[in-house]
């Protein structure tokens, strides 16, 4: 099986119509492909950050079509994120122009930390999809467990996939574990990572071992959708 893959530019407009700048997008498309994958960065990273693209090149090895992208702040190679906003915006247009070119059978919205949360909006707003999927969702600021950034997520209609570190500083367990009942969501726990699925030396598993744990998990969910 091969997999072709290339670059393009998406336009990200606001909801008056007015263009707000364009995002790169990187395309892997295996020659048979049974279902999309977007992939959004976390709010440090980009769409180069190594474990974005090393999901992208599992998935696309598995017969799954999986697209990577910028954030207008990302692209501009800017640290400090977009409002809310312009970050929901950016999802749109790159998730259209996924549909719109590829044509999925199935599509889902996937996203490391802030990405997956922007994700899980767009969702709530309406936007169809067949399932999210959140890496390190961050559920809460550090220390501030009474901040919840869940009620949005009770008006997503389609099934979720939680994948989180046990030591994840954003999504304390006491908290993540009920939330995830409640959704009815699938919940895959990383044992002994952190909130960027760093695992300590003790444990004996190397980065790519958990990016294939990752993958997996991803490539599980979406064939039993």
């Amino acid at each position: 099986m091969s997999v072709r893959e290339r670059t393009a530019e998406v336009d990200v407009r606001d909801d008056d119509g007015v263009s707000l700048g364009s995002v790169s997008v990187s395309v892997a498309r295996p020659s048979r492909s049974k279902a999309t994958v977007v992939i959004a960065h976390g709010a440090g990273g980009n769409m180069d950050t190594p474990s974005i693209v090393s999901l992208q090149h599992d998935l696309a090895a598995s017969s799954v079509s999986a697209v990577r992208f910028n954030f207008l702040y990302s692209e501009k190679g800017r640290r400090a994120p977009d409002r809310q906003p312009k970050l929901v915006a950016t999802w749109r247009a790159v998730a259209s122009f996924v549909r719109s070119e590829l044509r999925p059978k199935k599509l889902f919205l996937a996203g490391r930390s802030m990405g997956g949360r922007m994700a899980s909006y767009l969702a709530a707003d309406g936007y169809a999809c067949d399932g999210l999927v959140f890496l390190a969702y961050p559920l809460h600021p550090p220390g501030k467990p009474d901040r919840l950034r869940k009620d949005h997520l009770a008006n997503v209609s389609v099934p979720l996939l939680f994948i989180s570190g046990t030591r994840d500083s954003f999504a304390g367990l006491p908290l993540l574990e009920p939330l995830a009942k409640q959704l009815k969501a699938r919940l895959f726990l990383l044992e002994g990572a952190d909130h960027g699925f760093k695992v300590p030396k003790k444990l004996g598993r190397s980065v790519r071992e958990v990016e294939q744990d990752v993958a997996a998990t991803v490539l599980e969910f979406i064939e039993n959708v």
